[in-house]
């Protein structure tokens, strides 16, 4: 792949003009976009919904909030996709996660994502090769999810971000380097038992504030980039149907917390919206009312993703999901498709992503998720 920001360090995109992510090159330009990938098949197969999503081991990308209320008290999870196959044959997106209670209200979560993007070849200013480099991006997690009574839960994250984009190329006259930084996620969740047309049910809500954290630079005295600032918020109800078979609604909406760019003239000088260079602070504020058409585009900026899950005998489990992206602000639009198998301790997960074959690299992406749990619940 090749990557404008060996370049110009503005963001991260293919040669085919799509950021990393899958988002088209009118979204919001953010460093490291990978942190915003949904990694496990579960969640995908729900078209990217999972904050309030019943908790497993993959908790820690979803809502770290969640794994106050585990069962069984240690769980594994190990997913893998390949990403963008219809832009580049090598990169994929691979994710490692690990749950365990604590006491009767702390858990411990532990993560890792790695994003390899695939191969570029590099050339001199005589367009001499002079090798292949492999870009790879990585990211550690640790969080804390502690839980208040029986139904509500606060966790707090901390991130190590590593970006690898270039091989110490010569930027502008700037010695390119690895780009790192530092963040953290805020994340709620609540659980209330209830009943609803007589039956037994679950109305479950959360919330997660993501990657807020130091800005990422590729030289020492380069631009400065905003990490991907996340907010996601919502709501799942569960209803038990008999005794074999329950059935799960999720709804997600998400939200870029970092500055919309403004509309600026030939010179630089801003026509419409507000100046973009901001601190990590004023962005995550300022980022509900700085787009330049006004309430209307802020609207736009909100993304959707809903999803249905069976389960029958707690063993089998089929999926199906749907995502939007306003067409102005990315352009994601996909439905998925996806299943489960739990076996003893053993679940598997899979999904799989329908688009337009023409129109989105995401076409045809799959996911894969290996889990297992075991020990007793301190819950």
């Amino acid at each position: 792949m090749l990557f404008s920001c060996a370049l110009k360090l503005k963001g991260q995109t293919t040669a085919s003009g799509i950021y990393t992510s899958g988002s088209s090159l009118n979204a919001i330009s953010t460093a490291v976009p990978f942190l915003n990938i949904a990694p496990d098949a579960r969640s995908s197969a729900l078209g990217d919904a999972g904050v309030a999503l019943e908790q497993d081991a993959n908790a820690t990308y979803w809502n770290p909030a969640k794994m106050a209320f585990i069962k069984p008290s240690t769980q594994f999870s190990l997913s893998y996709s390949p990403w963008l196959r219809r832009v580049t044959p090598n990169a994929n997106l691979a994710y490692l996660s690990f749950s365990q209670q604590l006491d009767e209200r702390n858990t411990l979560g532990l993560s890792l994502r790695y994003f390899n993007l695939g191969t570029a070849d590099l050339f001199d200013n005589e367009q001499n090769s002079t090798g292949i480099f492999r870009p790879y991006e990585l990211s550690l997690d640790a969080a804390l999810a502690r839980k208040f009574g029986d139904n509500f839960s606060i966790a707090l994250s901390l991130r190590y971000v590593y970006s690898s984009l270039t091989s110490g190329l010569l930027v502008q006259g700037q010695q390119n380097k690895p780009g790192t930084g530092i963040a953290t996620d805020v994340s709620l969740f609540y659980k209330k038992p209830t009943q609803q047309f007589g039956k037994d049910a679950i109305f479950a809500l959360g919330l997660n504030i993501s990657n807020i954290g130091t800005k990422i630079s590729y030289s020492d005295a380069g631009q400065k980039y905003f990490l991907p600032t996340n907010l996601r918020f919502g709501a799942t109800n569960t209803w038990y149907l008999d005794q074999y078979s329950l059935l799960r609604l999720s709804l997600d909406l998400n939200k870029l917390l970092v500055p919309t760019a403004p509309v600026r003239d030939s010179e630089g000088n801003i026509l419409k919206g507000k100046d973009d260079n901001r601190s990590v602070v004023a962005g995550i504020f300022g980022s509900f009312n700085d787009a330049p058409n006004g309430f209307k585009e802020e609207m736009q900026e909100i993304s959707f993703a809903t999803g249905i899950e069976y389960w029958y005998n707690n063993q089998f489990a089929l999926r199906t999901g749907y995502f939007y992206e306003n067409p102005n602000k990315g352009n994601r639009k996909y439905i998925t498709l996806g299943g489960g198998f739990k076996y003893n301790k053993m679940m598997i997960d899979f999904s799989y992503l329908l688009a337009n074959q023409q129109q989105s690299p995401l076409a045809n992406t799959l996911r894969f998720s290996l889990g297992y749990a075991f020990g007793e619940s301190k819950n």
